[in-house]
């Protein structure tokens, strides 16, 4: 069933204009402004995705993460105007759209590999050559 053009314009002028790519099994550190009273603050929550849904101005995603002993999950809504920031500090490499077996698990159980950005490889395979390994042939 498709959205009515109206809707979709209303919907436009709340969407945020800059929102950073990150994917399922990303490690990620969201800032969220919390108001207590008539102070304002930034609080800070660092989890791995699990999930995403929803599209548009609706679209959420899950975050993850084990600390002091106890695990939780915490769903965010990626448009929101109380998200000051989100910054992906890892890139995880999965096979999985939802990756909810993480739950309950500990340890290295909970490892992810990561995913290594095409941009990152050729900034490193671009560098120019050490003059040690030339191979001039003076050390043999």
């Amino acid at each position: 069933m498709s959205r009515s053009p109206i809707i979709e314009q209303l919907e436009a002028e709340y969407m945020k204009k800059e929102v950073p790519s990150f994917t399922i099994g990303d490690t990620v550190r969201v800032n969220t402004r919390v108001i207590e009273g008539d102070k304002e603050r930034i609080q800070v929550f660092t989890g791995t995705v699990v999930a995403k849904k929803g599209t548009g101005l609706s679209e959420t995603f899950t975050l993850y993460r084990t600390a002091y002993g106890s695990s939780m999950d915490r769903v965010f809504l990626l448009h929101s105007p109380r998200l000051a920031n989100i910054e992906v500090i890892r890139s995880g490499k999965v096979r999985r759209a939802k990756l909810y077996y993480l739950r309950g698990k500990s340890g290295k159980a909970t490892k992810l590999r990561e995913q290594f950005k095409t941009e990152e490889i050729a900034s490193v395979s671009s560098a120019p050559p050490s003059p040690e390994a030339s191979g001039d042939g003076a050390g043999s």
